[in-house]
């Protein structure tokens, strides 16, 4: 069932089938839309006075935010979670957008999807915690909004993880595996910061105590939600200098191994020039050279080579060049 209703008192729980009713019922409200069709969508949004351009920010991807209307607050969030991509085999952050609709006793959460965020706070309502069964519809808001939230930390140590291991590998290596995974994970800090930054301003509106639709009392709570998304953000960044380190030594570490190479290939071919240049004496076909009638003038001219090879490659390892 994808639409479901919650109305809820001190006392307990009860659910209806009729949105109407449930909205007219006494205590607070709460409808629930999960992989919710068009078709549900619109029928939720005509039952409690949403907006079409409301519902179509729900199944678009809007960046986060918060809108306060007459009869109702409107606050718009995404959740993240890291999974296998569609294209490559590496994991994406994937995004699904949550609405959060807080009226005067009621409460709508409309997604395209099932978010588990959402569904545990409706566990909580089921189980009928008492904490929650005595507040209002902004109180259960911030249950939610909190959910997601935490739920961010999640994705944020899997890619800590990743950078660890990353971080293990970069020194020495120079294999273009590692950058493509130091590519990935550059990625996905940017995906995530793409959620995380018009988080904090959506949850900056809630918490800064000018919403009609937000209890004095409520206002606290959600200054904290505030304060892990400003802890996410830093985080964010943090990891974002690691992993840009990462790549910065193994680059580092392709230069050095490029340069050793070149720096031996650079002491071969000094010890093939004069060799060259004896040869290439020896080969101008002159009529009339005087080592020419010279019975051991070959193995002289060879000897002399492998003197002037021997000489040079015992100066380079002197010096350390091999």
């Amino acid at each position: 069932m994808t639409v479901q209703s919650h109305v809820f008192q001190p006392e307990g729980v009860d659910e209806h089938d009729d949105l109407a009713a449930a909205k007219d019922a006494q205590g607070t409200t709460w409808i629930r839309v999960s992989d919710g069709t068009a078709a549900e969508l619109e029928a939720v949004g005509e039952t409690f006075g949403i907006h079409a351009l409301e519902l179509e920010d729900v199944r678009n991807d809007v960046r986060p935010k918060v809108e306060q209307f007459e009869d109702h607050l409107f606050v718009l969030l995404k959740t993240a979670t890291l999974r296998e991509g569609e294209t490559t085999f590496a994991e994406e952050v994937k995004t699904r957008s949550v609405g959060i609709f807080v009226g005067p006793d009621w409460l709508v959460t409309l997604s395209t999807q099932t978010i588990p965020a959402v569904g545990l706070v409706w566990d909580a309502v089921t189980r009928e915690e008492k904490r929650l069964l005595a507040r209002g519809p902004d109180f259960t808001a911030y249950r939610i909004v909190d959910a997601i939230v935490d739920s961010y930390f999640d994705v944020l140590d899997e890619i800590e993880s990743d950078i660890e291991a990353v971080e293990e590998e970069v020194v020495g290596a120079t294999g273009l595996d590692l950058l493509e995974d130091i590519n990935e994970l550059r990625r996905d800090l940017l995906s995530v910061r793409r959620v995380l930054w018009p988080t904090r301003d959506a949850v900056s509106v809630l918490a800064r105590g000018d919403l009609d639709f937000v209890d004095e009392t409520t206002e606290k709570y959600y200054r904290d939600v505030y304060d892990h998304v400003v802890q996410l953000v830093e985080l964010n960044e943090t990891y974002r200098d690691l992993v840009t380190g990462a790549r910065d030594i193994y680059l580092n570490s392709l230069s050095m191994s490029t340069n050793e190479v070149m720096k031996t290939l650079t002491v071969v071919a000094t010890i093939v020039l004069p060799l060259t240049f004896v040869v290439g004496i020896y080969g101008m076909n002159f009529e009339t050279m005087p080592e020419l009638s010279w019975p051991y003038a070959y193995h002289a001219v060879m000897l002399g080579m492998a003197g002037i090879a021997g000489v040079m490659v015992l100066y380079f390892r002197r010096e350390g060049w091999l």
